[in-house]
């Protein structure tokens, strides 16, 4: 039996964050007393606390212990909060003109997708960027593992909510409670969220435009204060900077804490690490090597233009700094095929992930072996250890599941009278959480030319995507709410 109060108390309590972030970006708006947003974010932010207040006071006293049912609710249901409370600064400052707009850039914003509707950036209001900027910045590590961190009442049931939000193959812990797991990860996204806006900042970036992009670095979630994105600032330093902490973002955050900890050898033992690595260097070494010997272009712009997109786009973060619709067939095949691969397990970034792809290789791999050897008994090892048949068959429906999705939403787009390309790029892009797309909805483009209901439904893409299709699919099961 599903216990509803728990689900409205913990949500209402997680609200509170977000509520505390809008209130943040209020104070930001201060700063610019000649602009619009000022009035739309002080009434949003006393919206929203009102809002998770009501939610959570009736039912403060409940004992909250949460089984698998609740968590996988209030994940999902606070994901949906976040997003009907952040319309609020949109449509009260005039950003949008429609819930609809308002609705997809607060989900691409909480879901750390990084496509927009807004077809210029640089007219919006600072303390509206900001908002867009923190939202990616919450939804990147996850304001349930935030909450987790911080609120101390939920004593039983953490592991639940930690895995509804960060669905996977493994999770790693670098403690032994939930809790304490919680606190090290964002204390090393808090860290190098400070770090990247210092560097950029030390780049040239003004020190807005400096803490916004380190934002959306780290979250992998690509929003920019620029129209052009990082294409803007035509800098080769800042280019590499952002590089290097969108590869971050991307690294296992248990392995960052294991470097902060001197203990590289564990690093680099670390198959998806070492699988990951891989693949980044080989395909920036073919689309930079593409890009100086066919198009022309000069080595050392060849490989910074080169290495930063494939990164932006493996890692799932949607910068820009240059039209790769434009490169050719042969380079828009490999961008469009790194949409689908994602970053590392217990990283910031969307996709498929790292682990499930090297598992599926791995036991493909195998499979030759056990047709030659029908009678041999060969496991799976990832990091020496043998990966147990349910996890295998896990990973396999994860990935079927996802195409099939995916194959399903392409035909969806494309009845709203889109070509099959620009169809592909939307799908991509919103279900693997990587903003800019192929075609119609390329790195120059955006997405204000969708239909409402185009929009609604792209923005569904988004959220399933993020919480890695079980977590909301499992909701539309009748089997979730039998006793």
């Amino acid at each position: 039996m599903l216990k509803y109060k728990i689900v409205v108390k913990v949500c209402g309590s997680l609200l509170l964050i977000a509520s505390t972030a809008m209130a943040v970006s209020f104070l930001v708006s201060l700063f610019f007393p000649e602009e619009p947003d000022t009035r739309a974010l002080g009434i949003s932010t006393a919206i929203s606390y009102i809002v998770s207040l009501s939610l959570y006071i009736p039912f403060r006293r409940t004992d909250v212990t949460i089984g698998a049912r609740e968590g996988y609710v209030i994940v999902t249901g606070s994901y949906l909060l976040f997003f009907l409370t952040g319309t609020l600064p949109y449509l009260l400052s005039g950003t949008t003109d429609t819930f609809s707009d308002a609705l997809f850039e607060s989900v691409s914003g909480f879901t750390a997708t990084g496509a927009t509707i807004l077809t210029d950036i640089e007219s919006t209001a600072h303390g509206i960027l900001f908002w867009r900027s923190i939202t990616q910045w919450l939804g990147g590590m996850g304001i349930v593992v935030l909450s987790i961190a911080i609120i101390g009442e939920i004593k039983i049931g953490n592991y639940k909510l930690f895995a509804a939000e960060v669905p996977g193959v493994t999770k790693d812990r670098i403690h032994p409670k939930i809790s304490g797991t919680s606190k090290r990860l964002w204390f090393i996204y808090v860290l190098l969220t400070t770090l990247a806006g210092i560097l950029l900042y030390a780049g040239g970036m003004s020190l807005f435009d400096a803490v916004c992009h380190s934002f959306t670095t780290m979250a992998s979630g690509g929003f920019s204060t620029r129209n052009a994105s990082i294409a803007y600032y035509d800098s080769a330093y800042i280019y590499g900077v952002i590089t290097i902490f969108m590869f971050l973002t991307c690294v296992n955050f248990p392995l960052i804490y294991y470097g902060f900890k001197g203990r590289f050898g564990k690093i680099w033992r670390n198959d998806e690490f070492r699988f990951f690595l891989g693949l980044v260097v080989i395909a920036i070494l073919l689309v930079s090597s593409t890009l100086w010997l066919r198009h022309g272009v000069a080595p050392a712009r060849a490989f910074s233009e080169g290495a930063f997109q494939v990164t932006a786009i493996i890692t799932t973060t949607g910068y820009v700094v240059s039209d790769y619709n434009m490169w050719g067939s042969f380079l828009l095949m490999i961008m469009f095929i790194l949409m689908f691969t994602g970053g590392s397990t217990g990283s910031t970034g969307g996709g498929i992930k790292m682990l499930r792809l090297l598992i599926l290789t791995k036991n493909s791999r195998q499979e030759f072996k056990r047709i030659i050897h029908p009678s041999a008994v060969i496991p799976l090892r990832i990091n020496r250890k043998v990966v147990p048949p349910p996890l295998i068959n896990q990973v396999q429906a994860f990935v079927v599941l996802y195409f099939l999705i995916a194959g399903v939403s392409i035909i969806i787009v494309s009845a709203m009278g889109y070509d099959f390309k620009s169809s592909l790029g939307a799908v991509a892009a919103t279900l693997g959480n990587i903003g800019p797309g192929i075609g119609d909805v390329g790195p120059v483009e955006n997405y204000s030319h969708f239909p409402g209901y185009g929009k609604w439904f792209l923005s569904f893409l988004m959220l399933t995507g993020r919480l890695e299709l079980f977590t909301v699919l499992v909701l539309l099961s009748s089997a979730f709410y039998r006793s």
